[in-house]
């Protein structure tokens, strides 16, 4: 794959844990999936094909590029998939300005899964291989859900694996790994025939190199005078997450959703998220849906974070990602659903264009913008804390067939 790092080429790597993936991991299996959102019962999705464009823009940092998904069902008991998905990065965060400069590079994923209907069971399987030029992943993942109680209760189990080869791209020699187990259940209840309800817990080890060889950590050495030094991680961590999510349908066809999570690990960061969704179709248009959504997200600190260190060796181990710092997020979106109708789309049992955009506001309780004090107006440790907006889209069209 083609990576262009300019001047002094530092950078960094654009990899994010689960829980602090708030807002922006624009993967396309989140717009792919059944739209249902709560859990997949005893049947095999349609046969379909989804063709996305994604971007996000916000920090400094552009990252945009398609993706494309074939889905095709095998005898009525199969159904596999194949799916491409490219991201193209430019710019430059305030990771990347405080310490470094700007960068262009390119990650491709390629995955492929199966499902199989047996009875009021699913099973599953799927690998996915990520690659850019200094970080290449590969995971492999199984599941099964099973309806019971005259298909009022799903209940879903998962396990993932997943190996991670970490590189630098200014030294050919540099080479470490981790690797993740991933525990998945949940159950979703039918409860009335307007209200669903899902409970979902996942637990999560990582282990081996777990930081960012590029980021940097500062420290004091002087009245007002400071250097830095590469972050150090601990080499384990596990994680913990419980969610409950409630779907209730409207009378006028429209829906109402309501989504709470937390989550705490092995680094002393816990988090809450809280999302509302309603969805309405338009009476007057024929085939448009929208929606409206809100999600807010707080996290505290990791034990090891520091803005900064009263001197080098302070402890054992410490880091200055922000996204290990403590920070709220508010993330507003709106969708829009098209059912196309066009004579020249005939050949499709069904076709519809997708539109979706958020807006999101990070605030960073104790990560300072350090790029804000070139010319020393600040004294060091009390630079103006650092927050930022995004902007997300994800335009998309998909074919049943």
């Amino acid at each position: 794959m083609a990576a262009v790092v300019v001047t002094n080429r530092f950078k960094i790597l654009m990899k994010k844990s689960a829980v602090l993936n708030t807002c922006f991991s624009i993967t396309a299996t989140l717009i792919l999936s059944v739209s249902s959102l709560l859990a997949n019962a005893a049947v095999l999705p349609d046969d379909r094909i989804d063709i996305l464009y994604h971007s996000y823009d916000g920090d400094g940092v552009k990252i945009d590029g398609p993706s494309i998904l074939v889905r095709k069902n095998i005898a009525e008991t199969v159904s596999v998939y194949g799916n491409y998905y490219v991201d193209e990065v430019t710019g430059a965060s305030i990771d990347v300005m405080s310490f470094g400069s700007a960068y262009v590079e390119e990650r491709e994923e390629f995955s492929f899964g199966a499902d199989y209907l047996y009875d009021k069971s699913v099973m599953s399987f799927s690998y996915t291989n990520s690659s850019e030029n200094d970080f290449d992943a590969e995971s492999y993942s199984l599941g099964i859900t099973q309806d019971f109680f005259g298909d009022l209760s799903t209940l879903s189990l998962g396990i993932s694996y997943g190996e991670n080869t970490v590189g630098r791209s200014d030294d050919p020699n540099f080479e470490e790994f981790s690797d993740s187990r991933r525990f998945r259940a949940g159950l979703t209840q039918i409860l009335t025939k307007n209200l669903i309800v899902s409970l979902n817990a996942e637990s999560v080890i990582d282990e081996g190199f777990l930081n960012n060889p590029y980021r940097q950590v500062r420290f004091l050495t002087g009245e007002n005078a400071a250097s830095t030094r590469s972050e150090l991680y601990p080499s384990t961590r596990n994680s913990d997450a419980f969610s409950i999510k409630g779907l209730y349908y409207l009378p006028y066809r429209a829906s109402v959703r309501a989504d709470y999570r937390t989550y705490s690990d092995s680094w002393g960061i816990e988090a809450e998220n809280y999302e509302v969704r309603y969805v309405h179709p338009v009476k007057s248009v024929e085939g448009l849906t929208l929606e409206l959504r809100l999600r807010t997200n707080d996290q505290t600190q990791a034990d090891f974070y520091f803005d900064l260190l009263p001197f080098d060796g302070a402890t054992n181990f410490f880091a200055r990602d922000k996204e290990l710092s403590t920070f709220t997020s508010t993330q507003v979106g709106f969708g829009a659903t098209y059912e196309v109708k066009a004579k020249w789309l005939s050949g499709f049992d069904k076709t519809t264009i997708n539109l979706q955009y958020d807006r999101i506001e990070f605030d960073y309780d104790n990560f300072r913008d350090i790029t804000a004090n070139q010319n020393g107006e600040f004294n060091i440790g009390e630079e103006p804390l650092f927050s930022f907006e995004a902007d997300v889209i994800r335009l998309y069209i998909s074919f049943w067939y």
